[in-house]
């Protein structure tokens, strides 16, 4: 235990320091769902709020792990972190401030005010973006101690920016009906602050960009969590390039679930009612990922026993 206090204490300190901010806003948005009785875009008014300080608390240590891994330093790599530490505060001030407001923080062109802030979070949001490719080109070029852990993190941060990129149809949206001044929306076909999904509030009338843009996101917790898991209860079975393969199968099944999740949400289609093409799109895809899975689990069967024969 102490072994993994004193490496933890040898993390960025701009990302812990963010981590710890938001665990507390966490606490005081959560309080404001409870407490306080407004309602925007039909959710509570600290929904919104607690939704990102989570999102910021959990993206904020994945990456100060991921930044541990790397067998050197890298001042560039910690650099873009603090510059990702610098713009996630500029977002969250601006749509704690909105909350404040009594207003909403995003697609709100409604006053000259709210259309500039808006701005500011799409710009600290594309400074976000660029910062962690940033990353994810040092971790690239960084060899890792374990193969496979060393793919899940490449591959969980390369993932996490398609996830990204979803929220450009969102700010391309022009709901029918919306208030004048709104420029983008999470849902498609239907308004925004319809029927949704328990707590992600995700509509279950229309399309909601929401969902891939969730999914690719986690990637960047997804994909280690797979190379975790392989190394615990396979690690003795499977040798390390196994495993490796493994992660790179998942990677790409999970990306092509990100795109599946997407192209569902833009034909209007909620993800609680999958048509017929949508399904069968997903059965395609678990079955060619599946079958990947088996061929490089073959393809070790054979090797061990090609050594054997030697």
């Amino acid at each position: 235990m102490t072994t993994v206090w004193n490496r933890a204490a040898g993390w960025h300190r701009p990302l812990l320091l963010l981590v710890a901010a938001m665990a507390v806003l966490t606490v005081v948005a959560a309080i404001g769902v409870v407490a306080d009785p407004r309602v925007l875009t039909g959710a509570p008014a600290w929904l919104k709020p607690l939704k990102f300080a989570i999102s910021f608390t959990v993206y904020g240590v994945t990456l100060a792990w991921m930044l541990s891994l790397l067998p050197t330093r890298s001042r560039l790599a910690e650099r873009a972190a603090t510059v990702i530490v610098a713009v996630s505060v500029v977002e969250m001030v601006v749509i704690v401030g909105q909350v404040v407001r009594g207003t909403t923080s995003h697609f709100n062109g409604t006053t000259p005010l709210n259309a500039a802030l808006f701005d500011v979070m799409g710009a600290a949001i594309m400074v976000l973006f660029l910062a962690q490719v940033v990353l994810a080109v040092v971790l690239l070029r960084r060899r890792t101690p374990d193969r496979a852990g060393g793919y899940a993190v490449r591959l969980g941060l390369g993932v996490s920016l398609l996830g990204m990129l979803v929220a450009f149809p969102m700010v391309a949206q022009r709901p029918a009906g919306a208030p004048a001044g709104i420029t983008g929306a999470h849902s498609v076909g239907v308004p925004d602050g319809g029927p949704g999904l328990p707590l992600v509030g995700w509509s279950t009338t229309g399309g909601d960009l929401r969902v891939g843009h969730f999914v690719g996101l986690h990637a960047l917790q997804a994909l280690p969590l797979l190379a975790i898991l392989l190394d615990r209860f396979l690690g003795t079975r499977l040798d390390e390039l196994t495993r490796a393969r493994l992660v790179l199968v998942g990677g790409a099944g999970y990306a092509a679930l990100t795109l599946l999740l997407t192209w569902q949400a833009l034909r209007g289609q909620p993800l609680s009612r999958p048509d017929g093409l949508t399904l069968a799109v997903a059965a395609v895809l678990a079955l060619a990922t599946a079958t990947a899975a088996g061929l490089v689990l073959a393809r070790r069967v054979r090797r061990a026993g090609m050594a054997l024969a030697g």
